[in-house]
């Protein structure tokens, strides 16, 4: 539960990152990304294309994910490093707070409360995940994970196949 929390929270400051650089009008961070779309957008839906047929033809871990795996540190910092990879982020918190009407005004204040409630928000949700995730854990047998994966994974590749066709 707690690695799950720390990924969480590695996933939450990189959304409050990528608010941050749409709420502030930081037009060179997000103008570089915009630029990189076809590339990152490439590797990134083969990557989830990939990932979506391993974890579907995947096996059901056995015994579930060791305890002893990694760090707190390592598991918030590659979840970090992970989503800040994906810049179709900062496009969404763009069109979002612009039809906020943030950057339309040197509202520097409710720019702040908008890093800080994305940053809040995307910890309550992992928080409420990872909790949910820690208590139906003994009650998960090889069955039920066999049909999350075959599901996890065809969600997986729809969205990996989405990502390369607006490419």
């Amino acid at each position: 539960m707690l690695r799950g929390l720390a990924s969480g929270l590695g996933a939450a400051t990189a959304d409050a990152a990528f608010g941050f650089v749409a709420a502030f009008g930081l037009t060179a961070v997000s103008g570089f990304l915009v630029r990189q779309q076809f590339a990152l957008g490439l590797v990134g839906g083969g990557f989830l294309c990939f990932l979506g047929v391993r974890t579907f033809l995947g096996a059901p871990a056995a015994g579930g994910a060791s305890r002893k795996s990694g760090s707190l540190s390592s598991s918030y910092a590659s979840t970090l490093a992970l989503t800040l990879a994906n810049p179709a982020t900062i496009l969404s918190f763009a069109a979002v707070f612009a039809g906020l009407g943030l950057g339309s005004a040197d509202d520097y204040l409710s720019a702040g409360r908008m890093v800080v409630g994305v940053f809040l928000g995307s910890a309550a949700w992992w928080v409420i995940l990872s909790s949910g995730a820690g208590l139906l854990r003994s009650r998960v047998d090889d069955r039920w994970m066999r049909a999350i994966n075959r599901l996890s994974g065809a969600v997986l590749f729809a969205f990996g196949v989405y990502a390369l066709s607006r490419i």
